[in-house]
């Protein structure tokens, strides 16, 4: 089996770089996981990834909310922030279960939820590292895998990637 993917991004602005590539290799439906410390930057990630769809409007964490929708023209992305979450059973006052299979479903504090989620078809755990933040991948499809892992060695060959800016 090959090795999780997994990049060393150095700024905001490159994640939310690697968030607007990283669209274009997203299957049409997923349930993504973010998994992180408060400030690691997942919604940072969301929001890029809305770039990449095409998205102009304000990206916010629903962490107030807990919810986000996002219509695009292509499919729906639902954004989600479990942090506040004070039961899993909530989800269902959300209408989990209608969304699943209806486009992309991003989960931050998934473990809040844990009862009710489905398993997650890509884990993103995002990690403070001294100048800037490592994202590592699991990834239940083998060739998204190879396709993610492809896009994390291609993204570290642009010049989005200066090595070592923080």
């Amino acid at each position: 089996m090959s090795t999780p993917p997994e990049i060393k991004l150095y700024s905001q602005q490159q994640q939310e770089a690697f968030g607007a590539q990283l669209a274009g290799v997203l299957p049409k439906h997923a349930v993504i996981f973010l998994e992180g410390d408060l400030g690691t930057g997942k919604t940072t990630l969301v929001r890029g990834v809305l770039r990449g769809f095409g998205w102009s409007g304000t990206v916010k964490s629903p962490t107030y909310t807990i919810l986000e929708p996002y219509e695009l023209p292509q499919q729906n992305l639902y954004h989600f922030d479990l942090y506040r979450l004070a039961d899993a059973e909530e989800l269902e006052y959300l209408g989990l279960r209608e969304l699943l299979g209806e486009g992309l479903l991003f989960f931050e504090w998934p473990e809040r939820g844990e009862a009710l989620l489905p398993p997650a078809d890509i884990t993103v755990n995002i990690q403070h590292e001294k100048a800037g933040r490592v994202l590592k991948f699991t990834i239940r499809d083998p060739q998204l895998q190879h396709q993610i892992a492809a896009l994390t060695k291609n993204f570290q060959n642009t010049p989005l990637y200066p090595l070592g800016e923080a």
